[in-house]
C-alpha cells in the first residue's frame, strides 16, 4: 500500500500539483487508510518548520535578493574579467567565473542564471559568439550556484536528513570549483575550435578599479564560510550577518537601494521562503509515514541485494538522481528523496555530508536538462531562442557536468578536506 501512495504522490508531482501539496495529499491517503489521528499531520507540519536552524533559509534568500538588486552583477562581471578574459572564449569564461562569485552571495542556480544571464548573454552574442553557445554556458555554469556556500539546497538536505548544516556548507566548495574548472575547460577547447574572441590581459590599473569596486561584494561569502570554519557563527548566525552586511553595503556603500526598493526585496524574500518553509511543513508528514511504514528498510534491502559495495550503490544513486532531476526541481527531488536515500548511503559506509553534496551536485544538473529543466527556460527566455536548438547546443556540456558527478561522488576527500583540516 505504501508504494502505491508514493506513486500517487508521484503522479500528483507530474501532474504539474505543487510538491507540497502532492506530499500532503499522499500522506493524507496514508493516514486516513490506516486509522491513524489526522492531528499528526498538524502537529508533524509544526515541528518540520520548529527550528532555529531553519532561519537560515529566509535569511540566505534575503540576502540573495538584496545583493541581485543592489547592482552588484557588474562589478562581479569586472573582477572575473580581470582573472579570465585574457583566456580563449574570454567572455564565457567570464560567465562562468561570475557564477563562481555570484554563487557565495546569492546561492541559487535561478538568480545566477538571471542576474547574469540578462547582461552576458546579449554582451556575448554582440562580441560574436553563437546565441545558442552563449545561452547554454550561462545555464551550465549556473549550476555552481547551489554547491558552493552558502546553499539553500545544500540547507535543506541537512535539515530534512538532520545533518549539520555548517559542514554541509563548507563541503561543497571544492566540488563546486571542480565543476566550474571543467567548464572552463570545455569552453577553452569549443572558443579554439569556433575561433571566439577573448580580451587584451588586464592591466593593474585596471584590474586595481575592478577590485575597489567589487570586493565589498566578494567579502560577503568570506565573511560566510570563515565564519562558519571558525565556529565564530553557526550557519544561522552567519546568515543573520550577512542580511546586516548586505544592508549596510547596498544602503550607504553602493547606495543602490532604499526604503522602497527594499520593501519590494522584502516581499520577493517573504514570498520564496514561505514556499520553501510550507514545502518542508508537508515534507516532515511524508517523512513521518516513509519511517512508519518501513519504506526506508525496504528500498534499502531491495537497493543492497544488487550489492553492498559503495561505489556500486554510489553509482546506482547518482543514475538514479540525474533521472529524477530530469522531471523535479532540486529542492523537491531532496525534500522527497533524501530521507530515504542517506540511511541507504550511512549503511554502505558513505560519509552523511559527502553524500548530501553528491545529491544536490546531481540533481542540480537536472535543471540545466530537460524536459523540466528551469534554469534552461530562463535562458532561453532571455535568448530570445527556440528550447530545442539550446537543448542541442547543450548535449555535449553534460559530459562535464555529469563526469564531475562522479568524480565527486568516487573521491569522497574532494568534499571532506576542508571539513577535516578546518573543522575538526
Amino acid at each position: 500500500m505504501i508504494f502505491l501512495v508514493v506513486a500517487l504522490m508521484v503522479v500528483l508531482i507530474v501532474a504539474g500539483m505543487p510538491v507540497a501539496f502532492a506530499l500532503g495529499l499522499s500522506s493524507l491517503v496514508y493516514l486516513m487508510i490506516e486509522g491513524i489521528d489526522l492531528a499528526m499531520v498538524a502537529q508533524s507540519m509544526v515541528r518540520g518548520v520548529d527550528s532555529f536552524t531553519l532561519l537560515a533559509v529566509p535569511f540566505f534568500l534575503l540576502v540573495g535578493e538584496l545583493m541581485n538588486s543592489g547592482g552588484i552583477t557588474n562589478r562581479i562581471i569586472d573582477v572575473a574579467r580581470v582573472f579570465v578574459g585574457h583566456l580563449k572564449g574570454g567572455l564565457a569564461q567570464v560567465n562562468i567565473l561570475a557564477s563562481v562569485l555570484f554563487s557565495g552571495i546569492s546561492g541559487s542556480a535561478t538568480a545566477d542564471t538571471v542576474a547574469l544571464g540578462s547582461v552576458l548573454i546579449p554582451s556575448m552574442e554582440r562580441e560574436g559568439y553563437d546565441k545558442r553557445f552563449a545561452a547554454a554556458i550561462t545555464a551550465a555554469s549556473s549550476i555552481v550556484g547551489p554547491i558552493i556556500p552558502p546553499s539553500i539546497t545544500l540547507i535543506i538536505f541537512g535539515i530534512v536528513t538532520q545533518q549539520p548544516i555548517g559542514p554541509l556548507l563548507i563541503a561543497g566548495l571544492i566540488p563546486g570549483l571542480l565543476l566550474a574548472i571543467s567548464l572552463m575547460v570545455y569552453t577553452y577547447f569549443t572558443a579554439s575550435k569556433r575561433n571566439y574572441p577573448r580580451y587584451e590581459r588586464a592591466s593593474i590599473k585596471q584590474a586595481g578599479s575592478a577590485f575597489r569596486s567589487g570586493i565589498v561584494a566578494l567579502l560577503l561569502p568570506v565573511i560566510i564560510v570563515v565564519g562558519i570554519v571558525s565556529g565564530a557563527f553557526t550557519p544561522t548566525e552567519a546568515a543573520a550577518v550577512a542580511v546586516l552586511y548586505g544592508i549596510v553595503i547596498t544602503f550607504f556603500y553602493y547606495k543602490n537601494v532604499n526604503i522602497r526598493s527594499f520593501t519590494r526585496i522584502l516581499k520577493n524574500a517573504s514570498f520564496d521562503s514561505a514556499n520553501v518553509l510550507f514545502t518542508l511543513a508537508a515534507a516532515t508528514v511524508f517523512a513521518w509515514v516513509v519511517t512508519v511504514s518501513g519504506i526506508s528498510d525496504t528500498l534499502a534491502d531491495f537497493i543492497l541485494g544488487f550489492s553492498e559495495n559503495s561505489y556500486v550503490i554510489l553509482t546506482l544513486m547518482v543514475i538514479f538522481m540525474l533521472l529524477i532531476g530530469l522531471f523535479m526541481l532540486p529542492s523537491e527531488a531532496i525534500i522527497v528523496f533524501a530521507p530515504i536515500l542517506t540511511p541507504i548511503a550511512i549503511q554502505v559506509g558513505v560519509d552523511p555530508v559527502h553524500f548530501g553534496v553528491v545529491m544536490v551536485l546531481t540533481l542540480t544538473i537536472g535543471g540545466a536538462s530537460p524536459p523540466v529543466g528551469i534554469l534552461l527556460y530562463i535562458v532561453a527566455d532571455i535568448a530570445k531562442l527556440k528550447y530545442t536548438k539550446l537543448v542541442r547546443e547543450m548535449a555535449p556540456m553534460y559530459i562535464p557536468l555529469v563526469a564531475t558527478a562522479f568524480i565527486t561522488a568516487f573521491f569522497p576527500s574532494l568534499s571532506l578536506i576542508l571539513i577535516e583540516t578546518f573543522m575538526e
